[in-house]
């Protein structure tokens, strides 16, 4: 680098920090992005989770989907659990541990069929396996739920063993219980209880309402963009010192002792001293 010209390589240090300071807009502009996202469900939990519940109907209709805006309402159903077809999806953070949920359909009077997650089984203490399912109540129940739309896949391709599911996949879950139930399951959302009437002796233990922490996004954001200011500053002082480096050199140089010039005599002078010393050695030879 040293060897390039001054302003060749200012013009290089001057690139480099152009291309840190895309790289950091583009790493601060996702960050922003995250934060509004987060920002938005933040608000969705302050308007829907306590909401007052109305029937499922009212929020999704027949052959209807459940919109985005509508997530974490708590709706009413009334029916029976198919209790048959009881499912537990793997690995959930409960507790401090890898626990499992408890999945059971749920067909309501006018034949729909929603999947309710109960709440939540720590694992056994022999086996992985949980040591007691508490039983969804028999018979006609009115339970209350708050919507959540379905997970995906998970990504690594991960399955689980009879009886139980990896994720909250829905289209997963309707080719795995019985026919009938899964051709008439609500595919666009499930419900997460919140209450059962009548209330059964034992339940599982109830999944903790989200985090109302609105997360690092913001803070790194701006960090991106201090970074960004903090590459050209950078340069600036390389440059800087450069120059600084450079006056240092050339006083030095002013400095520094000159060797002494040998006087020329004067030609004249000379032909003179040899006229002399030729006249001496005449003398002395005769």
């Amino acid at each position: 680098m040293q060897r390039l010209p001054t302003a060749g390589r200012w013009a290089i240090y001057i690139a480099l920090a152009v291309v840190f300071a895309i790289a950091c807009a583009f790493l601060s502009n996702w960050q922003f992005a995250r934060n509004e996202e987060r920002g938005h469900q933040l608000a969705l939990v302050a308007q829907n989770y306590d909401a007052a519940p109305v029937p499922l109907a009212q929020v999704i209709p027949a052959e209807g989907s459940l919109a985005a805006d509508d997530e974490w309402r708590p709706v009413t159903l009334t029916g029976e659990y198919v209790d048959d077809e009881q499912l537990l999806v793997r690995n959930r953070p409960h507790g401090g541990t890898a626990a499992f949920e408890v999945l059971v359909p749920f067909r309501l009077d006018d034949g729909r069929v929603l999947l309710v997650d109960r709440g939540w089984v720590p694992p056994g203490q022999d086996q992985p396996d949980p040591d007691v399912v508490p039983a969804a109540p028999a018979g006609e129940v009115t339970v209350v739920v708050r919507l959540r739309p379905g997970e995906p896949l998970p990504g690594s391709g991960r399955s689980a063993p009879a009886g139980q599911v990896p994720t909250i996949n829905l289209p997963l879950i309707a080719d795995t219980v019985d026919p009938q139930t899964g051709a008439a399951l609500e595919q666009s959302a499930y419900g997460l209880m919140v209450s059962e009437d009548p209330a059964p002796a034992e339940r599982p233990q109830t999944v903790a309402a989200p985090s109302e922490d609105p997360g690092p996004h913001l803070s790194y954001a701006i960090q991106w963009i201090l970074f960004a200011i903090m590459g050209f500053v950078f340069i600036v002082y390389v440059i800087r010192s450069e120059l600084r480096h450079r006056r240092e050199d050339a006083d030095d140089d002013e400095h520094m002792p000159r060797p002494p010039v040998r006087a020329r005599r004067d030609r004249d002078a000379e032909d003179e001293d040899a006229l002399v010393d030729a006249q001496a050695s005449v003398t002395r030879s005769t």
